[in-house]
């Protein structure tokens, strides 16, 4: 609790930041939750459990997350997937990979990984 933060936070880390910024989201309680990138400089433990307390926190409200981890968007109501800023497919995560579409392929790469 005595972290001294200088000017402007330069001395917190990328994964404290996106920290910072969810619990300050988070404390105005919007009904509108936008989530660009927002567990992009987390190591994968802290993603999940970051991940796990979003999931409650997104219950009763409108949530927009951008993502490139395949695994934050997961659970999500409904996955909508850009190439080149065009929409070529949306649905549940299940479903996505089931039509082996852009979705399933990124996913079966992410797995390789």
């Amino acid at each position: 609790l005595d972290t001294v933060a200088g000017e402007r936070g330069v001395r917190f880390s990328g994964g404290e930041k996106q920290r910072l910024s969810i619990a300050r989201a988070l404390l105005k309680n919007p009904p509108l939750l936008l989530l660009d990138e927002a567990t992009s400089a987390l190591d994968n433990e802290t993603e999940r459990l970051v991940q796990q307390a979003l999931e409650t926190l997104r219950a009763d409200r409108t949530s927009f997350v951008i993502a490139h981890r395949l695994s934050t968007v997961r659970k999500a109501d409904l996955i909508c997937v850009l190439q080149d800023g065009q929409l070529i497919e949306k649905g549940k995560h299940d479903d996505l990979l089931a039509k082996g579409g852009l979705y399933a392929r990124l996913c079966e790469a992410s797995i390789r990984e």
